[in-house]
C-alpha cells in the first residue's frame, strides 16, 4: 500500500483528500503545517507528498526545497490557486512533479498521483545512468572566442623562449593560469614553477621572500632563508601584482634580472640564479611608469613580450564553455551529478557583466550546483547580484534625472577602479585623479563596501 502525505492548513480539504485516497487503496496521512510535515518526513517514509502551496509557516518553494533535500526521489505534487500558477511552474523547475489547481478535481488528482508513482517506480527499477565525471582541472581550459584563440597563439609562440612576459588583465581573468601554461609548454617545464603574490608583501618582507636572508640579518632572522629566486632555479618565477612592489625592491629586482644574480639580505655573497620571469598586473604598467610609480628601466626589462587577458564580459563566446567546465569541476568537488544549466540560467550568464571574471563565474557555478536538487541548474539557484543585474540596469536607463544617472555612473566607475587595484584606495584615488579624502567621501556617500 502506497503511503501519501497530505499537507494543507484547510482541515476540510485534508479530510476530503484522505477519504478519497483511502477509498482508492492508499494509506493517506495529513498534517496542517510545513513544520509538522518536516517532522513527519524525518520520522516516517512516504511514497508521495501532496502539498498546498500557501501554508501559514513556510513558503511553498522553501518547503519543496526541504522535502527534495530530505527525500530526492519522492514525487511532490503542488496544490495551488489560479493566481499562483506562475510560481507553481517555478516549483516544477525546482523538482516538483506537477501542480493541480483548486477547486480540486478528484479524477485529476488521482490521475496525477498514479502517474507520479509509476514514474517513481520506473526510476527505482531502472539503474540510474551515472553522469560521466570529467577529470576537469582548474589548470587550463581553452576558450573559443577570437581573443582566447589569440592568447593561445601568443602562449605557443613565447613559451619555448626565455623571454620575460608581462600578463595584464583585471583581477580574476586567469592571469596565473596563463603563466602556468607558459611554463608547462616551455623547456623549463621539468623544473619548478614558483608563484609569489607581491600584493601581500610589505617592503621588508618582499626582500626576504624574493632574495632570502642570512641568520641574524634582522630581528627575527633566526636562520638562513632561501629566497624564491633560488627556489625557482632552472624554472619559472611568477610575480603576481608586480605593481605593488616598492621602489627599493624594484631596484633589487632589476639587478637580479640584468646580472642573473641575487644577494641574500645581510650577506655579501652573490648567488647565481637561472630563472625565467613572468609577471602579472591588473593595472597599466606603462601608465604607472608615466606617473613615476614604476621604474621605467624595470618595465622595459620585463616587457619583452606582453599578453593582455580580456575581461570575461568581452569573451561572450567563452562564457557557456567556462560555465560547463566549472560545472564538471563542481560535480567532482561536491560529489553531485548536475547535468546542465537551464536555458534561462545561460541567458543570465550571457547578459551579466561578471565584474569578478572567471573567479566569480567559478564561485557562482559551485554555489548553484550545491543548491540544485534536480538534473539541471535552475535560475532560482543563482545569487541575487545576477538576478537583479538587469533590473538595476533598467533603473539607470529609465531614469530621467541626469544627476541620478551621473551618480550611478560615478559609483560604478569607483567600484570598478577599486576592484582593479584590489581595493588599494591610494592607487584608486590616483587613477581617478582625485585625492584620497574625496575618494573616502564618495565611498561613504554611495555606501560602497570595501
Amino acid at each position: 500500500m502506497k503511503r501519501i502525505l497530505i499537507i494543507d492548513d484547510d482541515a476540510t480539504i485534508c479530510l476530503m483528500l484522505q477519504g478519497l485516497l483511502k477509498r482508492k487503496g492508499f494509506d493517506a496521512d495529513t498534517v496542517f503545517s510545513a513544520g509538522e510535515a518536516i517532522k513527519k518526513l524525518e520520522d516516517e517514509t512516504f511514497d508521495l507528498v501532496l502539498s498546498d502551496f500557501r501554508l501559514p509557516d513556510f513558503d511553498g518553494l522553501e518547503l519543496l526545497q526541504k522535502i527534495k533535500a530530505m527525500h530526492p526521489s519522492v514525487p511532490v505534487i503542488i496544490m495551488t490557486s489560479y493566481a499562483d500558477i506562475r510560481t507553481a511552474v517555478s516549483a516544477i523547475k525546482m523538482g516538483a512533479f506537477e501542480y493541480v489547481t483548486k477547486p480540486l478535481n478528484p479524477d485529476e488528482i488521482l490521475l496525477l498521483i498514479n502517474s507520479a508513482l509509476e514514474k517513481a517506480q520506473e526510476k527505482q527499477e531502472t539503474p540510474k545512468k551515472k553522469v560521466t565525471k570529467k577529470k576537469a582541472s582548474i589548470d587550463f581550459v581553452r576558450g573559443e572566442s577570437s581573443s582566447s584563440l589569440q592568447i593561445d597563439q601568443y602562449i605557443k609562440l613565447v613559451a619555448p623562449t626565455d623571454m620575460s612576459v608581462i600578463i595584464e588583465g583585471e583581477s580574476g581573468t586567469g592571469k596565473e593560469i596563463a603563466a602556468r601554461r607558459i611554463h608547462s609548454e616551455s623547456n623549463r617545464k621539468s623544473k619548478a614553477f614558483v608563484a609569489v603574490d607581491c600584493g601581500a608583501l610589505s617592503t621588508d618582507l618582499a626582500g626576504s621572500e624574493l632574495f632570502g636572508h642570512v641568520k641574524g640579518s634582522f630581528t627575527g632572522a633566526i636562520g638562513d632563508k632561501e629566497g624564491q629566486f633560488e627556489a625557482a632555479k632552472g624554472g619559472t618565477l611568477f610575480l603576481d601584482e608586480i605593481g605593488n612592489l616598492s621602489y627599493e625592491i624594484q631596484v633589487k629586482l632589476l639587478r637580479a634580472l640584468q646580472e642573473r644574480k641575487v644577494r641574500r639580505i645581510g650577506s655579501n655573497k652573490d648567488i647565481d640564479v637561472d630563472v625565467r620571469i613572468v609577471v602579472a598586473t591588473n593595472e597599466d604598467l606603462a601608465l604607472a611608469v608615466n606617473k613615476g610609480e614604476f621604474r621605467e628601466d624595470l618595465y622595459h626589462r620585463l616587457n619583452e613580450f606582453k599578453i593582455t587577458v580580456p575581461a570575461l564580459r568581452n569573451r561572450g563566446e567563452d562564457i557557456v564553455l567556462f560555465a560547463n567546465y566549472f560545472l564538471d569541476l563542481s560535480n567532482n568537488e561536491l560529489n553531485k551529478e548536475i547535468e546542465k544549466f537551464s536555458g534561462e540560467v545561460l541567458d543570465k550568464f550571457r547578459s551579466y557583466s561578471w565584474p569578478g571574471n572567471l573567479r566569480e563565474l567559478r564561485n557562482v557555478v559551485r554555489r548553484s550546483v550545491l543548491l540544485s536538487q534536480g538534473e539541471q541548474v535552475e535560475v532560482i539557484s543563482l545569487p541575487t547580484e545576477i538576478l537583479n543585474d538587469q533590473a538595476k540596469n533598467d533603473v539607470v536607463i529609465e531614469g530621467s534625472n541626469l544627476k541620478l544617472i551621473q551618480a550611478a555612473n560615478e559609483k560604478e566607475l569607483i567600484i570598478s577602479t577599486l576592484r582593479k587595484v584590489n581595493f588599494n584606495k591610494s592607487k584608486a584615488a590616483r587613477l581617478l585623479n582625485i585625492d584620497r579624502k574625496t575618494l573616502y567621501n564618495k565611498i561613504k556617500q554611495y555606501g560602497i563596501e570595501v
